[in-house]
């Protein structure tokens, strides 16, 4: 048997209905933030992630997906969103329209890496970028979007972590200061920082097996060495968010890891046990220098990404209620061939006019589409029987009520619409509809509230 690749998930049934909520939860936002819908190449040029990522960074050592096509040209599966973006945004001379230019993606990466809880080989990211603007008030809109995606999403105890790299200058004084601090220590650490310390000694800080190594015990902070321009900014960063509203911390000990980011960075966490190493289900920063180093102007971005895998499991982890349709509207009965060549016909004609509807496609008996709908949660039941049909009538029946009426064909819509209508006047959240406040966190009617 044929099985799909390690690190990779067929998503079916429940879990692509909350993955689709998810995607239309970040539209509604991106809307509202008035952000564009981007779409790049799922593979694209090896050179543009080995320059735009940074050649020290794992994904270009170890994780990206490389091949040479036909014409023997070096490719790359994407394992991140930003760098194509920027590429597009170059490509296209988005630069010479309207900026900022402000856009939103949601599409699949790929990096080979060892497959984990919230971590595989093929992943699903939704990100958005804001390309053109060097105002902290950019920064702030970004961090406050992200977190208004995951609220509008039901998830709590969320938590923004905030640091700042600096610019350049803070950036080299930092620099000097980590490699004079790790110095007496070099030859203990890993392989791979081993190289890092001559290329990008800030990665060093950002490693899964220094990281948290007594090693980097009383390490200096990036903090600790911004000049009078980043400390300002960072301190007006704070100040938008708390106008904003938006809790933050400052963490001394974000970086991130890839090499094009200054100034803002950040990462959102939760409060999940559960997760493991998954806590943090989103993060971004500022890459001022990016659009140029890619062969663009001088252009001031900042952007965000998170993953919906970790989002679903955090989702998952706190027992978020999501407001996703399990059920159909109606469910055709048949017995004979006339009976079901009407049950086409109709069944055609309620979706046209907005209802979900279903109907026996295997010639089961009667006993068994009953279960059939039962199965598929269909609110209501036609029952059609070829002496009604005679009459212009068919049988009705609300499956929880257990009502059954018998209506002319011409009104089956009105009844639909009003009894449809009905029972969303009631909490479908499972709350108990007469308390005096819902807190099932959504927006239903249950009665004496809203």
């Amino acid at each position: 048997m044929i099985t799909k690749p390690k690190g990779t998930s067929d998503i079916y049934g429940r879990d692509a209905k909350i993955w689709k909520y998810i995607e239309e939860i970040v539209d509604g936002v991106m809307e509202k933030y008035n952000y564009n819908y981007i779409r790049t190449p799922i593979f694209e040029s090896t050179e543009l992630f080995h320059r735009g990522i940074g050649e020290s960074t794992d994904i270009v050592t170890k994780e990206t997906y490389d091949f040479t096509d036909r014409a023997d040209r070096k490719m790359t599966l994407r394992p991140e969103g930003t760098a194509g973006v920027v590429r597009s945004f170059i490509e296209n001379k988005m630069y010479g329209e309207s900026l900022p230019v402000k856009c939103y993606y949601n599409g699949t990466m790929y990096r080979y890496e060892r497959p984990q809880l919230g971590r595989d080989r093929e992943l699903t990211q939704f990100g958005f970028e804001v390309l053109g603007t060097d105002d902290p008030i950019s920064d702030a809109e970004v961090i406050s979007a992200a977190v208004n995606i995951y609220k509008m999403l039901g998830l709590k105890d969320i938590k923004v972590h905030i640091n700042s790299l600096g610019d350049s200058e803070s950036r080299d004084n930092y620099r000097k200061a980590l490699l004079e601090f790790l110095e007496p220590n070099k030859d203990k650490l890993c392989d791979d920082c081993k190289k890092r310390i001559e290329k990008n000694p800030l990665r060093i800080l950002d490693c899964k097996i220094d990281g948290d190594s007594d090693i980097l015990k009383g390490c200096p902070t990036t903090i600790d060495y911004l000049n009078k321009e980043s400390k300002e900014r960072f301190e007006e960063l704070k100040s938008y968010l708390d106008i904003l509203e938006v809790k933050y911390v400052v963490d001394p000990k974000i970086v991130r890891g890839l090499d094009y980011y200054n100034h803002t960075v950040f990462e959102i966490k939760i409060d999940s046990p559960g997760l493991s190493n998954a806590q943090t289900i989103g993060a971004g920063g500022r890459y001022n220098g990016l659009v140029k180093q890619l062969g663009g102007p001088d252009t001031a971005c900042i952007g965000f990404a998170s993953g919906i895998s970790r989002v679903v499991l955090a989702l998952k982890e706190q027992e978020v209620k999501l407001p996703i349709k399990e059920d159909i509207d109606v469910f055709i009965m048949y017995v004979n061939e006339e009976e079901r060549k009407y049950a086409v016909y109709l069944q055609q004609e309620l979706r046209m006019s907005g209802f979900t509807v279903d109907m026996e496609y295997t010639g089961r008996s009667l006993k068994s589409q009953f279960k059939q709908a039962e199965r598929l949660n269909s609110k209501f039941l036609l029952i059609l029987n070829s002496e009604d049909l005679d009459n212009g009538e068919v049988q009705i029946k609300n499956t929880e009520t257990k009502q059954e009426d018998k209506i002319s064909i011409e009104y089956i819509m009105y009844y639909l619409d009003e009894q449809l209508v009905d029972m969303e006047d009631s909490c479908d959240c499972g709350c108990d509809d007469h308390h005096d406040s819902c807190e099932c966190g959504h927006d239903c009617k249950c009665h004496n509230h809203e």
